[in-house]
């Protein structure tokens, strides 16, 4: 899947992140009084003139949508978009792979300057960009940071627009082999139009009993044993009017 080869190809920079838990403990046991610096509350209001006049692909609301708008304004407007979304992404699975760090960005009585110094040293060292760097900083300042992995599916999902993909998400019992998965990819591909690219996301959940359920845009197509005999039994339990017999 597009999103796990991202990550794969990102594995160095998070061993680099796990292994930075050390600058956050002393972050924490800290405390830095310093004033932040307008430069990361500015850090989407540079424009080149080549960039000037980019757009989102799509319209995203609250408070993910407006940050991941804002981050990919950021990252269009220099030309970095695929690299900021191989960094945001690692910074999702080292929340996942770290307890200090997930406890970190998650604990709101840590101080805002706390946040911001602990963000910029750690992925300063992980050769992050300034606009990834900055993001972060925003987000530390303003206590956002425990909603990152939020705020990062809703970036992906402007990516993906971007590129012209279309994510799929498959629910089944068990994953899907190899060549049902590239079946249904060929069905769902000649759903789509050949304007775009499908991209499949697998879910496994046992509770829909069999059969699957496909998620794409607005549209879901269920399919699923569960909700089949769901219908049924409501069926099985309206009244019968036997004067109609």
């Amino acid at each position: 899947m597009a999103v796990a080869g991202r990550l794969r190809s990102s594995i160095p920079l998070l061993q680099q992140i796990l292994g930075a838990e050390s600058i956050l403990v002393r972050r924490i046991a800290g405390n830095p009084t310093s004033s932040l610096s307008q430069h990361f509350r500015n850090y989407a209001t540079e424009k080149s003139s080549k960039e000037a006049n980019v757009k989102v692909p799509l319209s995203l609301f609250g408070i993910s949508g407006n940050y991941a708008s804002a981050l990919f304004l950021a990252a269009s407007k220099v030309n970095l978009l695929d690299k900021v979304e191989r960094e945001i992404l690692v910074v999702v699975e080292a929340s996942k792979k770290s307890p200090v760090f997930s406890q970190f960005i998650k604990d709101s009585s840590v101080p805002a300057d706390v946040r911001v110094k602990a963000m910029q040293e750690i992925f300063s060292e992980a050769g992050f960009s300034d606009v990834t760097k900055n993001f972060l900083a925003v987000m530390a300042e303003n206590g956002r940071l425990r909603h990152i992995e939020k705020i990062v599916k809703s970036f992906v999902d402007l990516t993906m627009a971007h590129k012209g993909e279309v994510k799929v998400t498959v629910t089944t019992v068990i994953p899907l082999p190899a060549e049902e998965e590239k079946e249904l990819k060929q069905t769902l591909q000649d759903i789509i139009g050949h304007g775009k690219t499908v991209n499949i996301e697998q879910k496994v959940d046992p509770s829909i009993l069999g059969g699957l359920v496909v998620e794409f845009g607005q549209k879901v197509f269920d399919m699923s044993i569960k909700t089949r005999a769901k219908q049924m039994e409501r069926f099985l339990r309206e009244p019968i009017n036997f004067d109609s017999l």
